[in-house]
Order: C-alpha cells, then sequence, then structure tokens
C-alpha cells in the first residue's frame, strides 16, 4: 500500500460517507445517481486518497458538475465554513517563507498540492455560490492570477450581504477564519 492509497475498510468509509451526503445534497447534482461516480471512484483509487484528504481536513467534498466532454465528475468542497484543517495558511509557499516573525504552518498552495487538489478559481467559487451559500462567517483563498501575485498579492472570496465578494490581500496574510477550497475532477 502506498502513501497515497487509501485501505479497503478507509475507501469503504470514505465512499459510504461521499453517498450519504450525495443523496442528502441531490440539489447540488441533478441528473446525477450516485451508481456511476462510485464507479469512476472505484476506478481511481488515488482520486479516492484526496478525497479523504478534503474530507480529513472539514472540506466535506461532494459532486457539483460533470464534464461529459472529459466524462469526469467535478468535485468541490461543500461545507458551509472554509474547512476549519486549512484556515490560518498564508496563500504559498514564497509568502510563507518572507514572514520574517508569527509564521503560519502552513500554506494554501502547498496544502492543496499535497492533497493532489486545486484552489477553486474565482468562476468556480461563485459557481459554487450559485449552488448554496457558503463562507458566510469565513473566507477562502482563491487560485490567484500571476501578475497579482508577482506584486505580492492574493485573492480571496466570501459570501456577505447575500453577495459574493472577491477580496486581495498581501499573500503572507492568515486568518484564523480564512483557509481554502478545493476541486477535484474524478
Amino acid at each position: 500500500m502506498t502513501k497515497k492509497q487509501l485501505s479497503a475498510e478507509e475507501q469503504t468509509v470514505l465512499l459510504n460517507t461521499l453517498s450519504q451526503r450525495f443523496e442528502q445534497n441531490m440539489h447540488r447534482h441533478e441528473g446525477l445517481e450516485w451508481a456511476t461516480v462510485q464507479a469512476k471512484l472505484e476506478a481511481n483509487t488515488e482520486k479516492l486518497w484526496s478525497l479523504n484528504e478534503m474530507e480529513k481536513t472539514g472540506g466535506e467534498p461532494d459532486v457539483v458538475d460533470y464534464d461529459a466532454e472529459n466524462d469526469a465528475y467535478i468535485f468541490f468542497d461543500c461545507s458551509t465554513e472554509s474547512p476549519k484543517g486549512r484556515r490560518s495558511a498564508c496563500y504559498d509557499r514564497e509568502a510563507l517563507e518572507s514572514r520574517k516573525k508569527n509564521k503560519p504552518e502552513h500554506n494554501a498552495i502547498d496544502m492543496a498540492n499535497d492533497m493532489g487538489i486545486d484552489l477553486l478559481t474565482e468562476e468556480q467559487y461563485r459557481a459554487l455560490q450559485e449552488i448554496e451559500r457558503f463562507d458566510l462567517k469565513t473566507s477562502s483563498w482563491i487560485q490567484t492570477p500571476a501578475p497579482i501575485r508577482e506584486l505580492g498579492g492574493a485573492l480571496f472570496c466570501d459570501c456577505r450581504y447575500d453577495h459574493v465578494f472577491t477580496y486581495h490581500n498581501g499573500a503572507s496574510s492568515y486568518y484564523a477564519a480564512r483557509g481554502f477550497r478545493g476541486a477535484l475532477r474524478v
């Protein structure tokens, strides 16, 4: 068993959790059936490992779309607030290393890479908010365009006043209420 593979028991537990969440939130994936999603997951065990990492850090991953052209199910973190196990992280390694004191333990980009997922883009974040409202008390880092990042900034989003906001901050900043949401294609 490799590091990025779940045991048969862990797979069963995760698939049961994902199945229950899928059935309880059909508004997120109307027209899709769990049996086809599960078959796809069972054929891609490395993706199961990534979904388990999303689950372990509080992301509550769920299917939010299906890309028919590429035959891929798209999972996003659907926890009500930014995943608890991914908060208090600055944006990336460069930002982390630039801090002289009070460094956070993690950065969002490396954590996402280690988990095998991508940070949501602004477009994906807004699409998620069309399904239901998230981040009413927290915020989430999103993928930042290179020109902004090169100038030391990074982007994050949240939902306040029934509106989705995109903001900027120094990439080295971190807050207890800011984490990141991930996306995974299976």
